[in-house]
């Protein structure tokens, strides 16, 4: 169900909540506890299949087929994770001695380390796509922008465009590299051009200070290769921000030294959990699944989601303390889907600035329709895609139609007669159960493909309804009324 304010959760017992805290953490654990059991007496099988790694711990394998992963890994370790370093240390030194020449000396940094990794051919062809897009915002049509904008982004998936962009480098992870800073730049591209055509002179100056802001959010190293994305709007605003007083070295100095703490605690788990569980291993094949127990099951629905989560705490994470540094405010970082209670909370951010519930039930199920379908094209478009697109458009639709209909005034009425504060808050969550169950059902189809999603189905809904559905809804229950608690009261 979608989330409540925070004044009408009502609170629950301290009892109650600790019980609920207790199921959901156990349960987390002995799932988990199941999945590392089945990885260990099945490791030998999967040695010989996908050629796990030798781990950085002593004594165990790893599981190396989490493609994110292992590739920014890889190449954080070659130089991403070095002139990330010499940003920092290029703002730190500009903000101290050259406040003035801070932006154009990061703009130049940004250009400069973008050239060292995807080559002069690479850079220039983000160039004619910035020249390009540029020059179509200044028409001022949002629908021709937007319409420029697709066609950019389908040129990633045009063969032949592929192969000569292939040959530019000598592994095809620096052609992936390419490939995931133009579709990365192709968003902000977008956000230039909807900024400019709907509010042109917001930032005065004339083309040549609109096209040199461009080039400073494009080339903004934290942000360049993966993000996360900021609009061009709040990107301008603040770095033209002066910096607080406040913010003096000694806080900056603890800040970066905190976070930075919390990013390899992160890296720490993410790793811990391709040692001690083989989940990707696993969901590549079929039978693994089929064969898996219950419990088992569930800890590989888990652990997927979770390792997905916190990967992306790590590779946001880093790029977020670094824009925080520079007076940036960057967007939230991810939040577990586990206590994700609501189809409409987890995707708020992408089908409100659509248009979200302002302008009717029809216009609602157009502004969420082409954002999931954008977000579907911008991933590639797969037919996997496609139907994670659709599921998370089908869950918003219902959770907004039982919203809707609990709004009424004769449900509404009959609700507040018939219900304590405390009961509507159980029933809120238990209705939340079923929402948190089709978004790890979602997010394992968006994971691991149309047959994980399939056969979880399967064995949880179909051959499993009265044996593993029952106790599965109960937790995710438990889950449910953690989130509605972190809510009402945040950390």
């Amino acid at each position: 169900m979608t989330s409540k304010p925070k004044a009408q959760l009502a609170p629950l017992p301290r009892t109650e909540i600790l019980v609920y805290w207790v199921l959901s953490f156990g349960s987390h654990l002995y799932s988990f506890y199941q999945l590392h059991r089945f990885s260990k007496d099945h490791e030998a099988s999967l040695v010989r299949e996908f050629q796990l790694e030798k781990g950085l711990l002593k004594g165990f394998k790893r599981d190396p087929l989490d493609f994110e992963w292992s590739f920014w890994t890889e190449w954080a370790k070659k130089s991403l994770l070095w002139t990330l370093i010499g940003h920092g240390v290029v703002s730190r030194l500009t903000s101290t001695f050259y406040p003035k020449l801070r932006l154009p000396a990061l703009t130049i940094y940004g250009v400069l380390a973008a050239c060292s990794v995807l080559g002069i051919k690479g850079v220039s062809l983000l160039l004619v796509h910035l020249s390009l897009s540029f020059s179509v915002a200044q028409l001022r049509k949002p629908a021709l922008s937007w319409a420029f904008s697709l066609l950019l982004l389908s040129t990633l998936h045009i063969q032949p465009l592929q192969d000569i962009q292939r040959r530019w480098y000598k592994s095809e992870e620096e052609y992936y590299l390419l490939l995931f800073s133009v579709a990365v730049c192709g968003l902000r591209f977008i956000s230039f051009s909807l900024e400019h055509c709907w509010s042109p002179l917001s930032h005065g100056g004339g083309d040549v200070v609109q096209l040199s802001w461009l080039f400073s959010y494009t080339f903004y190293h934290p942000f360049f290769y993966n993000g996360p994305v900021i609009t061009y709007k709040d990107y301008t605003e603040q770095m033209r921000r002066p910096a607080e007083e406040s913010d003096r070295e000694e806080s900056a100095l603890s800040y970066f030294l905190l976070r930075s703490v919390r990013i390899i605690v992160w890296w720490c788990i993410a790793e811990y959990m391709i040692h001690v569980m083989y989940m990707h291993c696993i969901q590549s094949n079929e039978t693994y699944i089929e064969i898996l127990p219950p419990w088992a099951l569930g800890g590989l629905a888990l652990a997927l989601v979770q390792f997905f989560y916190v990967k992306y705490l790590v590779l946001f994470g880093l790029p977020s303390m670094l824009a925080t540094l520079d007076n940036l405010v960057p967007p939230q970082l991810p939040r577990c889907v586990s206590i994700m209670y609501s189809f409409t909370g987890m995707w708020r951010y992408i089908y409100v600035p659509l248009g979200g519930s302002r302008h009717g039930a029809l216009y609602k199920m157009l502004s969420t329709s082409l954002a999931f379908g954008f977000v579907c094209l911008w991933h590639g478009g797969h037919d996997y895609l496609q139907y994670w697109a659709l599921m998370n458009w089908a869950g918003v639709l219902v959770e907004n139609g039982l919203k809707s209909l609990f709004a009424s005034s004769f449900i509404h009425s009959t609700v507040e007669q018939n219900f304590s504060a405390v009961m509507k808050r159980r029933c809120i969550a238990l209705l939340s159960a079923f929402s948190t169950a089709m978004l790890i059902l979602s997010n394992l189809v968006f994971l691991g493909g149309i047959h994980v999603g399939r056969i979880f189905w399967k064995r949880v809904f179909i051959q499993g309804w009265s044996t593993i559905a029952p106790p599965m809804l109960a937790f995710l229950y438990c889950f449910a009324q953690v989130g509605l608690e972190r809510t009402s009261h945040p950390p």
